[in-house]
Order: C-alpha cells, then sequence, then structure tokens
C-alpha cells in the first residue's frame, strides 16, 4: 500500500534547512515531514515560508505529543487544531508514535504501553476517536524504548498488529527503531520486520542513533545511518515491497549537500528493488 499522492524518498523539513532548500530543493527529494505541533499557530516568516513549500511539494505531518497510549484522557483541543492545519495545507496524512508521553503532564521520552490485551482494546478506542476527529486514516509508528513495561501478555509484534486490526488503521515502519530495539531488547530484528503486516505499511522512516554500549542504543535522529540499519532496509524492501521513506535528522544537522547521500541511498535501494519486481514481472 503507498499513500495517495505520495512516493519516492522524503527529508524532514527543518527550519535549518529552509535557506539552503529556498534556493534549490535538490531532484532526489519527493516529499517533505513536519511534526504540527512545532508549526501550528507559528506565524511570520516562518509560516509564510511552510505555506510556500506545502503549496508545491507534497508534505505528511508526523505527531510528537498526542500521546496515544496515556492514562490521560486524549487530547480533543490538539486534534481538531491538528486537523485544522492538515486541511489548511491539503495535507493528507498524519502519522503518531505507538506509545505515550504525558499523564499529568508532557515528558521528555516515549514510554511502552504494556503490551496487554486490556492496552490494545484501550489504544485502538482512541485512535479511532482520533480518526473521527481528524477525519483521516492515521498510521501508528512503532516507537523505541529503553524499558520494558512491567506486564507484557504479547510481543512487541504482535501487540503492535493488534491495535492496528482493532483500530483499523495504517503502519508507519520505523526501520531505525526495530534496529534498536534489537539491540536494546535482544531480538532478531529481521524477524520482526516479517511479523509486520504488509498491507497496513504505508510509510517508512530511516535514522541514525547513538551508541551508547554495547547494548544499549540511544535513538536520537543525530547521527548518520549506519551499514546494519542499511541493510535492514534492503531487506524490508525485499519482504514487504517497496513504501515512501523519510530520513529523520533532528540534530546534528549537516549541510543539505550532505543529507541528499543519505537521500540518494534510499533512492538507490529502492529503485533496485523496483527493477527487481519489474524483472520478475517480466520473466
Amino acid at each position: 500500500m503507498k499513500l495517495m499522492g505520495l512516493d519516492g524518498v522524503g527529508l524532514g523539513f527543518r527550519r535549518e534547512l529552509i535557506p539552503a532548500l529556498k534556493t534549490h530543493v535538490p531532484d532526489g527529494i519527493d516529499f517533505f515531514e513536519i511534526a504540527p505541533e512545532n508549526w501550528i499557530d507559528l506565524g511570520g516568516a516562518p509560516g509564510r515560508d511552510l505555506r510556500a513549500f506545502t503549496e508545491r511539494y507534497p508534505f505528511v505531518c508526523h505527531g510528537l505529543s498526542l500521546s496515544i497510549g496515556s492514562p490521560a484522557p486524549l487530547d480533543e483541543a490538539l486534534l481538531h487544531k491538528i486537523r485544522q492545519f492538515l486541511d489548511q495545507h491539503r495535507i493528507l496524512f498524519y502519522t503518531e508514535h505507538l506509545s505515550y508521553c504525558s499523564d499529568d503532564g508532557h515528558l521528555y521520552d516515549l514510554l511502552p504501553i504494556p503490551f496487554t490485551g486490556e492496552a490494545v482494546k484501550y489504544v485502538a478506542a482512541r485512535v479511532r476517536r482520533a480518526q473521527d476527529i481528524l477525519e483521516r486514516r492515521i498510521a501508528l509508528e512503532n516507537a523505541s524504548f529503553y524499558l520494558r513495561a512491567p506486564i507484557a501478555e504479547l510481543s512487541e509484534a504482535d501487540f503492535i498488529r493488534a491495535v492496528l486490526t482493532e483500530a483499523d488503521c495504517d503502519l508507519h515502519l520505523d526501520v531505525n527503531n526495530v534496529y534498536v530495539n534489537s539491540i536494546n531488547h535482544a531480538y532478531d530484528p529481521v524477524e520482526f520486520i516479517r511479523a509486520m503486516p504488509t498491507e497496513r505499511i504505508v510509510y517508512m522512516h530511516m535514522a541514525g542513533h547513538y551508541k551508547e554500549t554495547e547494548n544499549l542504543i540511544i535513538d536520537t535522529h543525530g547521527a548518520d545511518v549506519i551499514d546494519p540499519v542499511w541493510a535492514l532496509l534492503d531487506q524490508t524492501y525485499g519482504i514487504h515491497g517497496v513504501a515512501p521513506t523519510l530520513l529523520e535528522r533532528d540534530f546534528n544537522i549537516p549541510p543539505l549537500n550532505e543529507l541528499m547521500r543519505e537521500v540518494q541511498r534510499i533512492s538507490l535501494i529502492q529503485n533496485r528493488h523496483a527493477d527487481a519486481t519489474h524483472a520478475r514481472a517480466a520473466s
């Protein structure tokens, strides 16, 4: 499955990159992604800059603070603001993390939801409500986490599949997060990828991380993608087919021409798989 009107390779739309992008958007960037919380109600020059790009290029919104698994009530006021923002910029698609980051207040980390049947029903009901308010189908991203929730009746993969089915929503597959969790929690990343439902994958992420120790990786989006994650993307396309894929870089952002090397590497992997698919179809 592909997102309507979205294909190829994307790049996070960061304010640090705007001057270079205003001069020239390199060939190879097919779409951009923004966190709506960083742009809602923003006027002035930054708001005008965003409008100039959303009028010319496809955008996706990837939320930061909906906290879909939180014990606190769903933030419907935020959802209404997000819907207005999506409508204003004609952005069709919105994704969020399958995790939570709030209770009485917002936290700095994404926390894992207990992998239980009760949590599946709870989260799915909140997703369905969010979709009703947004008037859009959404996708949930598999999140990186560092401590397991104290209760786990299901594996992480089974929990994700159950939520997607119960909520009838899509999957935003973050390949780097799979790799990070596979190191931190000692599982096979390829088997995890294989367990994801192909028919619900609409969008993918690639990113770098920080290696704290041999057994602990921190998902920073602040470094280059490493070779094992590139290999995992290649295997992911082989298992599920090619989907729109975005390079995340949120910190230590290099010049645009350096980021383009990784954007182009994603494109090369996509093209190789597309060529192989066409060759099989023609034989």
